[in-house]
């Protein structure tokens, strides 16, 4: 709502040589004052009309009464009106400086509000709405009041006169209802041209044709041959057209009349009344007609009268005009108005143009144009029309940019990624959890992790865990092959040679491999070097004819890591994306005719790729989602540093339902309760460290990740597990886990999010402005919405697998629509969706 104490209601009526000063504000708040009135300010008036009257004696647009004075050629009118007005404005401005009058003036200084509702229309404003009576006093130019220069104030003081009687109230709730359901694609304006003798209408016709863009434009008008009572007709069926109005517009000669209103003429020799348009302008009003400029003389009547009926804004002459000062006049307001100002602003404009450029030409002519307002109404603007003006509207403002450009920066560094992508995946595990969404399922983890810890050195008295001794990993793999493993995974860079243990190893994967009825399949991982250059498992200890081999490494956060697919080429797996090839053409329905063989002298992976396509015609990659491969979008985020809808670990999903643990002394010493072994000929089993302290490959404890939150919430459940830490072979079991059930998650990028939420978010501001809601019903608003967002992103990860992110969109959605709320006061008149000014 408008602040009560920036808008002021000041009545001023004289009775006899008093003047009394009525000021009313806020609620209930007034201050009255008695000024005498000096007959002075009556005659320095005249004085000065006399003088403006013989400057501009000819092509006035109304009717003058005789003034009594001589025209004499030799007198410079100019330099006489010139003269005239100086003293007539500072008399004026002297009387009105009275100190009478003290306690008003700095009332209306210090109420007005120094909140700014957008930069773009960032000024202070202390709004007046003036009625005078008698018609002689509102004659002054009390717009030419200078309250503010007294206190040095910065208040921007807006003068709106508005009559001693107001009947009807303004069809404001119409305007915005209209607005709301953009009924109307383009305004409306209804130009009536009236009695021209002495005139030239052709700039008024080129000024208003001007807005055809933005506006669509009706002319009536006398045109030789016509019957009068034919075109009083035909203006009264034209204001009262169905579509409506929202600018009335006339041109002409009008003038004063006692109690009809005013006059306008509207052929020679013929005038209409006010008074006999009255039921269409009411009409008219209901319909949406908001504003009214006459463009002609001596309209002060004519402006009580239709803002008594109901219209909100009507701008007038209050003097006699010269036909090029009208034309100039509307020239300059409705180009203000087509830049979508409001109407005060663009009277201002004009005014101000008169003022500053045009005073020589012109002199007083900025004085005479005046606007009337209904107290209850909105300043009317032209809507702008068409895509373009509408996109505008979505433009930020300054103070938003800031914040927006702050929010995406953030975004776009990794480590605010990471934690927030960190606290989603744990606020996702509470919900999985909460709803019952948790996958129940009978069937065993399809990965078995056999993890060398540190008791498993202690009991194997391994003198040294760095490199893991290969003949220790070969009794594992022994014990693994006669439990029937099919596939067998080792998470240990075998590069290092060593003579007699290598040689163990190497016998104990070639007589799995060879084992009947079905040979095991292993997959080693491999790595680069800082030169590039490839690690792999040693020739000695396993050939690529008859295993496969991966890359072990883990992406940095909690991002999986993706196999080249088609699109990119690439020779090195990821060692999770092989033992998932391996688990599907073991135990899925893909069963190939191809098995590992010693003897063999291809590639075993490429033998792979050929029978796969041979047996099935399509690619082996099309056992995975897509999403296990690296897209396009992605690899270009890369060149950014970015990690655009690259898939993440999905922590939700409780480590139990991912894999199982034995810890590899239990193993060897057959000490593991048997059920937990009875389904290991289905699983996939991956021997791993099992996060003693040096396990790594380039420094100690590499292999040792921080315990992500989700996880972390997990093992909270769980008393058997009190680890701190997250070993990588825990990490590959997920990546494998997330390839074979193809549920990867892909996250949507923070920057896209916040783009979106951007545009939400003003249109949500611009949608809220249109509604009469209280503050505290937009703010439960918002927070509904924000909860719902919420709450519907948290079932699209586990429905669609895909992550909407909430904290940053949330944030600048706020940015956007908090404001609004956190306002306690406005100032000035301002709707941004429809670009009009409300006061209340």
């Amino acid at each position: 709502m408008i602040p009560h104490e920036s808008v002021f209601r000041l009545k001023v009526q004289r009775i006899h040589q008093t003047c009394l000063f009525e000021l009313s504000w806020g609620r209930g708040q007034q201050l009255s004052a008695t000024l005498e009135y000096p007959e002075s300010l009556t005659r320095i008036y005249q004085d000065w009309q006399r003088t403006y009257l013989n400057f501009y004696k000819s092509e006035l647009r109304g009717r003058v009464q005789n003034s009594g004075t001589i025209s004499i050629r030799h007198i410079d009118w100019h330099a006489k009106l010139v003269e005239v007005e100086a003293n007539f404005l500072q008399q004026f401005r002297i009387w009105l400086r009275s100190a009478e009058l003290y306690e008003i003036r700095r009332q209306i200084v210090s109420g007005y509000s120094s909140f700014v509702i957008d930069r773009k229309e960032a000024q202070n404003k202390v709004d007046i709405f003036l009625t005078c009576s008698p018609l002689e006093l509102a004659r002054l130019p009390w717009e030419a009041w200078e309250i503010g220069s007294e206190f040095a104030s910065a208040a921007k003081v807006r003068i709106f006169r508005t009559p001693l009687n107001i009947r009807t109230e303004t069809n404001e709730e119409k305007y915005l209802s209209q607005m709301r359901s953009h009924r109307r694609r383009k305004a409306r304006i209804l130009a009536i041209l009236g009695d021209d003798r002495g005139l030239n209408f052709e700039q008024d016709l080129s000024a208003v044709r001007s807005l055809d863009r933005i506006a669509e434009i009706k002319f009536v008008g006398w045109q030789p041959g016509r019957e009068i009572a034919q075109l009083k007709s035909e203006i009264r069926e034209a204001i009262a057209d169905e579509q409506g109005w929202d600018i009335l517009f006339f041109a002409g000669h009008s003038n004063e009349t006692n109690f009809t209103g005013g006059e306008v003429a509207i052929a020679p020799g013929a005038s209409i009344l006010i008074s006999e348009i009255a039921p269409q302008l009411t009409i008219a009003k209901k319909r949406g007609l908001q504003f009214a400029i006459f463009n002609s003389c001596s309209g002060l009547r004519i402006a009580e009268s239709l803002i008594d009926l109901g219209l909100s804004q009507v701008a007038v002459m209050r003097e006699p005009i010269h036909n090029a000062v009208a034309q100039a006049f509307l020239v300059q307001f409705l180009r203000s108005l087509a830049e979508s100002k409001d109407v005060w602003e663009s009277l201002q404009a004009a005014c101000e143009y008169f003022q500053n450029e045009k005073n020589y030409i012109y002199p007083s002519a900025y004085l005479i144009p005046s606007l009337f307002c209904h107290p209850d109404a909105v300043l009317f603007r032209l809507k702008p029309h068409g895509v373009r003006q509408h996109l505008k509207q979505l433009l930020p403002t300054r103070q938003e940019t800031i914040a927006v450009l702050t929010l995406i920066l953030l975004s776009l560094q990794l480590p605010v990624q990471g934690y927030l992508l960190e606290r989603r995946v744990l606020l996702q595990a509470m919900y999985r959890q909460f709803t019952g969404q948790i996958p129940n399922t009978k069937a065993p983890p399809p990965v078995l992790l056999v993890q060398i810890d540190q008791r498993s050195i202690d009991e194997g008295n391994l003198n040294e865990s760095k490199p893991m001794p290969r003949d220790y990993l070969a009794k594992l793999v022994d014990r693994l092959s006669a439990l029937n493993a099919r596939v067998i995974g080792l998470d240990y860079l075998l590069v290092l040679p060593r003579t007699e243990s290598d040689r163990k190893l190497s016998q104990s994967l070639r007589k799995a491999v060879q084992k009947q009825p079905y040979g095991t399949w292993f997959v080693f991982v491999e790595t680069q070097d800082e030169t590039g250059q490839r690690l792999k498992v040693l020739p000695e200890i396993a050939s690529p004819k008859w295993s496969l081999q991966g890359d072990m490494a883990i992406p940095v956060g909690s991002y999986m890591k993706l196999a080249p697919g088609d699109n990119y080429y690439s020779d090195m797996l990821p060692f999770s994306y092989l033992l998932a090839l391996a688990y599907q053409l073991n135990f899925q329905s893909y069963l190939l005719s191809t098995q590992p063989k010693l003897e063999s002298g291809e590639d075993f992976i490429d033998q792979i790729k050929s029978d796969f396509k041979h047996q099935h015609q399509r690619e082996y990659t099309s056992l995975f989602a897509s999403a296990s491969h690296l897209q396009p979008i992605t690899a270009f985020s890369y060149n950014f540093g970015q990690t655009w809808l690259h898939p993440i670990l999905d922590f939700s999903i409780p480590p139990e339902q991912v894999y199982e643990r034995i810890p590899a002394w239990q193993l060897l010493k057959n000490t593991t309760d048997r059920s937990q072994l009875s389904h290991l000929q289905q699983q996939a089993v991956m021997i791993v460290p099992g996060g003693y302290l040096n396990a790594g490959v380039s420094r100690d404890g590499e292999d040792n990740f921080p315990l992500p939150a989700a996880i972390a919430y997990w093992r909270r459940q769980n008393d058997s597990d009190r680890s701190r830490i997250f070993t990588g072979g825990e990490i590959h079991a997920y990546m494998l886990h997330h390839h074979l059930t193809r549920s990867t998650i892909v996250p949507v990028p923070d920057l896209w999010a916040i783009a979106i939420a951007a545009l939400l978010g003003k249109a949500t501001t611009l949608a809220l402005a249109l509604r009469d809601r209280s503050r505290q019903k937009r703010f439960i608003l918002l927070i509904c919405i924000m909860l719902v967002y919420g709450l519907i992103s948290l079932q699209v990860y586990i429905s669609a697998a895909l992550l909407l992110p909430f904290v940053l969109p949330s944030a600048t959605l706020a940015i956007y629509v908090l404001p609004a709320f956190m306002r306690k006061k406005f100032s000035g008149f301002f709707l941004p969706q429809i670009h009009a000014d409300k006061r209340r």
